[in-house]
């Protein structure tokens, strides 16, 4: 398919993928819609510890992502880890969001692969219907898990460290965002959620970087 201008198109473990300004990763060939991180229901958290975030935060990724699957036609849509943030997140507001949501999408299949937020948070409910797996999934020549860092049976699609990039010329203002960051074995795609937090990256020559800011994919030099 060809990128919409806000998309930048890569070629990764011998495949053509598309890295997408909502922060999201489609694959052609298989049909399926990558996110990782979503951290569904934060706001509902820090709400819980006393902090005034807006529980409509929840709304905007769910935009995104509905956004993502209608462009894409996506069959498929893999969750790289941390669904909700904590056991916090499942309030009725943000449970009630993710049922519409998914009734808006009956058909589509949903896979989250385990990351370390849902070994405190649980599972999805059983409604939403998501497919859960402990593990790395492999779907050559991929696999898809939460950790980038572990060895895998194929190129490893993955998320967990939320990664940014900060980017600066002399004399102006630095500008920092996500990022998706390719690496030799391994990708690591930004986190899809809002109120997540970012960690910069330090690429190794060979590493590519696409920033991904204002809805827009944007593949920087080496």
């Amino acid at each position: 398919m060809e990128p919409r201008p806000a998309d930048t198109s890569i070629e990764c473990a011998g495949e053509s993928m598309l890295a997408m300004g909502c922060r999201a990763l489609f694959r052609p060939a298989t049909g399926t819609l990558l996110i990782a991180d979503p951290h569904f229901g934060k706001a509902a958290s820090l709400q819980a510890a006393g902090v005034p975030v807006p529980e409509a935060t929840i709304a905007e990724p769910l935009a995104r992502l509905t956004a993502a699957l209608r462009s894409t036609g996506a069959r498929e849509l893999v969750i790289l880890g941390d669904f909700f943030h904590d056991r916090h997140s499942r309030s009725p507001e943000t449970l009630r969001r993710l049922a519409e949501w998914r009734a808006a999408h009956a058909v589509l299949r949903i896979l989250l692969v385990r990351g370390n937020h849902d070994r405190h948070a649980g599972d999805p409910p059983g409604d939403l219907r998501i497919e859960c797996a402990a593990e790395q999934v492999e779907a050559p020549p991929f696999a898809y898990g939460h950790y980038p860092d572990r060895a895998a049976r194929g190129y490893l699609l993955a998320g967990h460290l939320h990664p940014a990039i900060r980017l600066k010329r002399r004399g102006e203002t630095a500008l920092r965002g996500p990022c998706f960051w390719f690496r030799q074995n391994s990708a690591v795609l930004p986190a899809f959620g809002e109120l997540t937090g970012k960690a910069d990256i330090a690429p190794s020559a060979g590493d590519r970087v696409v920033l991904a800011v204002g809805g827009v994919a944007v593949p920087l030099p080496g």
